[in-house]
Formats: C-alpha cells, structure tokens, sequence
C-alpha cells in the first residue's frame, strides 16, 4: 500500500492483458455508467474507497432538463441549499423520509405524482400561467359589467329625478296620477341604487382577482427562478465531476505509459548482462542494444522514469481524492435536490396553483350570489313580499274617475265666472224645449248605468246570468256559490256525484223554494244534505234554464272550432283564447264552476268521476241543449263529442286558463 493509500500493485501492474482490458472496461463504464452506477471504472474502482451504497455520478443526460440560464452559480456545500428561503406561499417542509411531507389538507398523493415526473415543475409553472390567464379574464368581465352597471344605475336615478323635477314644473294630472307616478319613479331610484351597489361590488372582485394573480404571478416568478437555482447547481456539480473523472482518466493513461517504459528498460538491462561482457562482439551488441535503447527512450534513463513514475503516481493520487469527493459532493446535492427541495417546490407551486384556482373559483361564486341577490333586490323592489304596494298595484291605484270630478270641480270653480253659450232661453229666440231622455234599453252587462232599475228581486232560474249577478251585486250567481259549497261540503266522495239524478218530487220542491227566496233555503238541513244528488240535479236545472248558455250563442262555433284541433297545445292555446272572448259575467261564474269541478276531480278515486266524465255530463248543459247545428237535429247531435272535448279541455287546463290570471291579478 502506498502512503497515499493506494496499493502499489494497482499501479505497477505490468500484464498488458490485464492492462488492455482494464483500459476497455474504463471505456465501457463511461458509455453506460448510468445504467450500472454500481460498477468501478477501471483499475481507479478500488483506489477511490467510496462506499458501495454510494452510486458514481450519471453521466449528464440524467441531469434536470429544466435548468435555466437565469440561475446564479451556485457556490458552497449542499448544506447551503436549506438556506434559500421559497417565496410567502411555501412552507418549510420536513425531510423525504418524513410521512408528512405536507399538511393533511394538501393532497399528497397528487405531490408523489409530481415529483415521480421528470416534467413536474414546467407542468405547475404551466399550470399557473394558464390560471393566471382565466384569474385575468374574470377580473376583466367583473370589471366591464360594474361599468355597465353603474352606468345604468347612474343614468337610470339621474332619468328619475330629472323627470320628477320635470313633471313638478309642468301642468301635469294630480291626484292619485301624480302619487302613484312619484312613487313608480322612487321605485326606480330603489333599484338604480341596487345596481350602483351591485356594480361596487364588482369593482371590489376585480380588483382582488387581479391582485390575487399579480400575487401568484410573483409567487410563480420566484419559485422558478428557486427552482432554476437548484437545477443549475446540479448540473455544474456534475459537470465538475465529469471533470475530475477526465482528469482521472488522463493521469491514468500516462502512469500506464510510464509503466510500459520503465518495464521495457528493464528487460532489455536483463538481456544485456546475460551476454559476454568483453570482446568486439560484445560491444557490438551493447552499441546496438545502446542505440536501440536510445531510441525507444529518447533520452530517458531509469533514474528519470523512477522519479516521473513517482509524480504521476502523486497526481494519480490527487486527481483520485478529487474525483472520490466530486462524486460525493454530487450524490449529495442530488439526494439533497430531490428528496428535499423538488417536493417543497413542487408543493409551493402546487400551493400557487390551487391558491388562485380557489380564489377564482370563490369570487365567481360570490358573483353568482351578489348578481341574484341584485334580481331579487329588484323583484322585491317592484314587488314586495309585504303590505306595501309594488309597482303594478301603484299604477292600478290610480282612479281616473275621482281624478276627473275632483278636476272638474276645480275647473269650473276656476272658471265660474267664465262666459259662454246660453244654455237655455225664450221660444220666440229661437230656442228648443229640453229634449227628454231616452229610455234605457235592457243590458245584459253588470256594469250598466245606476239609474237603471234593477229587475225585480226573487227568480233566479230562467233569469239573464247578467241581470242575476247585476241585481244581487255579486261576482258569482248566489245559487251557484250556494249548490257548490253544499256538494263540496257533503257529496265530495259521493259515488257518481252529478251523474246520478236526484228524486224529480224533491228536486222540483227544492227549485220552487230556492227561486221564491234564495236566501231562506238552507241546504246544510237533513232534508237537502242527506240526498246531495237532488242538489246537483237542481244546478244543473238552473244551468239548463239559462236564457243565454253559460257559453253563449255568440261563442258556441268558436269553441266547438277548437275542440276540432286535433294538436293537443294549440287546442289548449286556442280554447283559452275563447273562454277570454266570454263576457265578463260568464268568465267569471265559468271559472268558479270550473273550481268546483276541479275540485271533484281530485277525488276520483272515491267518486268515480273523471274528467271524462264530467265532461260528458256537463257539455250539453254548459253548451245548452237548445242549441242545434246548421242542418238540424242530427247536425246537434253530432256535435256533442266536440261540446264534451270543449268542456274536457278547459277541465284539463283548468290552472293554465284561469288560476296564472288570478294570481297576476
């Protein structure tokens, strides 16, 4: 063993064989080194005392790929790595060994994924960028749509004012026009208020998206040029080991030359003593072998190929040492990189992305739930829930008569003095006597003139459903509301209910005594209740004997024309816009009678009566039976499936036709 601690035999070796073949294997562990890290190099394996668990560093093709030129040469032990601090967004993170390489909140299988991938930081730094880019874009629509809503907030409470202050200054209507159109334009200030809010709120989510994103943006920045720093110090540590390898090779190569000289002088000193010393020949021989020596050492004694044999052995020693510890320093950087550093940058990066995805995520929520609020701000504006009036009851609040005679009063108490045409005067000027008033026809709307006298209280059957509803002053025929809360009250779940008859003695008693005074007839008693059929017939008596069907002549064609469609939404669409064509009388006892059935039908597991049914019974009562078709009797008949379809699809659609417009009501 040598005193630099190698064994002299490694060095002096002088079988070419064992050279020549050590030379080759150099040569193939320096090709595919990477593929068996386990394998020495050369006759420099045993010299270098590295442990065997310590690999020999990779060739340069297994270095990071994603060094930068931006990172500054790292200088100093691996040590030094733990001093560079990551951006704010990372946290010190223990070693790899350490289960819990992150907190349990982030997902660290997702980190062993990355960092099993040779492209984990390009992908993040991708990752982000892409964020970045859908950050920037929300935080730009937040901020056009607060302009567009403060513009029309703006513009929409300057509209209100400025036509408050224009209607003050001119000669407008007053009264409840004027109160109910200040208060329609404070509405619109309430909501033009809302929006100037909501557009606030916008401008505040895009000025925090796009702070969010210059934030990671920096965060992102940093981490990569962290990053590009650590790769870049593992990519000149192993290019010095490359170095120190070549180095090594090199001073080898030349000791091996040194040994070949030294071991050819040697031999030929050998053979030359063998021979006779003295003589002619002998000098001869030694003259030649001298020369021929001279050539092979070109001037080199034994004494010089000692000492050069000696200093490259030293450099060999020296160039082994730095090899030995370039390889370490390296294989410690690379643990140090990647199972230290790589996971805390990868999990920084990881933190960046999922920080402005969150956030993102989180204010497009919060605008979903301001830009709702904002609609149901203005609905409960226009609308509210409580007592006080919306827009729309605001406007019908405005009563045009009492606006018109409290103007009329003023009016011409304003003008009492005024002069004019002589209303009156004497015959001999010219003159005519007053003309009398015309007598009023019969009108068979409710809304007819007060002065005309009400028909004579008491009938009801065979009476005008008009004149009925106009004399008693109700919505719906008194008889009707009547006969319908005793058949709901007690025959709801009577089998059959109004297409059983009653008994005709009771039915025609119980006419008599509700069309002499409808108010005395209590069909709560046992006489009506315990028998509701004799109620139902009763109804239906009274429906038949409508002077004018519940339907009217003058609509008969356009509802049976419906009933033809055979489409079942235009039917629908068309059979509505009929029953809107009805007077205002029928409409409304249609659609109470129309209730009532509905409410039947709902029971039809007890009773027995769909709507089928009840249309086969109530078409020809609500169309009227006196009713013939164009060629006669046989024309009539022929149109009671299409009377029954009518009534059936008005029943059907009874929630369409009529209970939106009582609810909009």
């Amino acid at each position: 063993m040598s005193e630099e601690g190698y064994p002299t035999s490694n060095w002096e070796h002088t079988d070419s064989e064992t050279l020549a073949s050590s030379n080759a294997h150099a040569r193939s562990n320096k090709s595919h080194h990477h593929h068996h890290p386990q394998q020495p190099y050369h006759q420099s394996a045993e010299s270098l005392d590295i442990p065997q668990h310590t690999p020999l560093s990779p060739t340069k093709s297994l270095s990071p790929g994603r060094s930068s030129a931006e990172s500054p040469t790292r200088n100093g032990a691996s040590s030094k790595w733990r001093d560079s601090a990551l951006p704010s967004v990372a946290r010190e993170a223990p070693a790899a060994e350490d289960n819990n390489v992150v907190e349990t909140s982030f997902d660290e299988n997702v980190l062993r994924a990355l960092c099993d991938l040779d492209c984990g930081v390009p992908l993040l730094l991708d990752r982000i960028k892409q964020s970045m880019v859908s950050c920037r874009e929300a935080s730009v629509f937040f901020k056009k749509r607060a302009v567009l809503e403060e513009e029309y907030g703006r513009n929409l409470q300057k509209l209100s004012k400025s036509t408050s202050e224009t209607y003050a200054m001119n000669d407008g209507k007053a009264g409840t026009f004027v109160a109910a159109w200040q208060s329609s334009l404070r509405t619109h200030e309430t909501v033009a208020e809302n929006r100037i809010r909501f557009a606030q709120r916008l401008n505040e989510m895009s000025e925090e998206l796009a702070t969010l994103a210059k934030e990671v943006d920096k965060n992102r920045k940093q981490t990569k040029e962290l990053a590009s720093r650590y790769e870049r110090a593992l990519s000149e540590s192993e290019t010095a080991t490359e170095k120190c390898k070549n180095r090594f090779d090199v001073t080898a190569q030349e000791l091996e030359r040194t040994l070949l000289q030294r071991e050819g002088e040697s031999v030929r000193d050998t053979a030359l003593q063998a021979r006779s010393p003295g003589g002619v020949g002998g000098k001869r021989v030694i003259g030649k072998a001298v020369a021929k020596g001279g050539m092979l050492l070109k001037g080199k004694n034994p004494g010089n190929l000692e000492r050069q044999t000696e200093e490259i052995k030293a450099r060999m020693s020296t160039a082994s040492d730095a090899y030995r510890k370039a390889v370490t320093d390296t294989q410690s950087i690379r643990q140090e990189y990647f199972n230290f550093q790589l996971p805390r940058i990868l999990r920084s990066l990881k933190e960046c992305a999922d920080e402005i995805d969150l956030g993102t995520q989180y204010h497009l929520s919060r605008y979903a739930f301001l830009y709702e609020n904002a609609i149901l701000s203005d609905g409960g504006t226009l609308a509210p829930i409580s007592d006080e009036p919306g827009l729309k009851a605001t406007f019908e609040s405005i009563d045009n008569r009492a606006d018109f005679k409290v103007y009329m009063q003023n009016y011409a108490y304003a003008h009492v003095g005024q002069k004019g045409p002589r209303r009156e005067g004497p015959p001999e000027e010219g003159f005519l006597p007053p003309i009398m008033p015309l007598s009023k026809p019969q009108n068979s709307s409710p809304s007819v003139s007060s002065t005309q006298v009400p028909p004579e209280k008491g009938k009801t059957f065979g009476i005008d459903l008009a004149e009925q509803m106009y004399r008693d002053d109700v919505d719906v025929p008194q008889i009707m509301q009547k006969c319908c809360q005793a058949i709901e009250k007690y025959g709801l779940l009577s089998q059959g209910i109004y297409r059983i008859g009653g008994t005709m003695s009771k039915v025609n008693a119980l006419r008599a005594r509700l069309d002499k005074d409808l108010d005395s007839v209590n069909l709560d008693a046992e006489e009506w209740s315990s028998d509701i059929s004799n109620v139902t017939s009763v109804l239906k008596m009274w429906l038949r004997d409508l002077p004018d069907p519940l339907l009217t002549h003058q609509l008969h064609q356009g509802f049976l024309d419906a009933a033809r469609i055979e489409n079942d939404r235009l039917r629908h669409i068309k059979m509505h816009e009929r029953v809107n064509d009805l007077p205002d009388p029928n409409y409304a006892t249609l659609k109470y009678f129309m209730g009532h059935l509905h409410k039947i039908v709902q029971h039809e597991a007890q009773n027995a009566m769909s709507i089928q049914n009840l249309a086969i019974v109530f078409g020809p009562t609500l169309f009227g039976q006196n009713q013939a078709g164009m060629n006669g009797l046989v024309n009539g008949m022929s149109e009671a499936p299409l009377q029954n379809k009518a009534i059936e699809t008005i029943l059907e659609h009874y929630t369409d036709i009529f209970i939106d417009e009582a609810e909009e009501q």
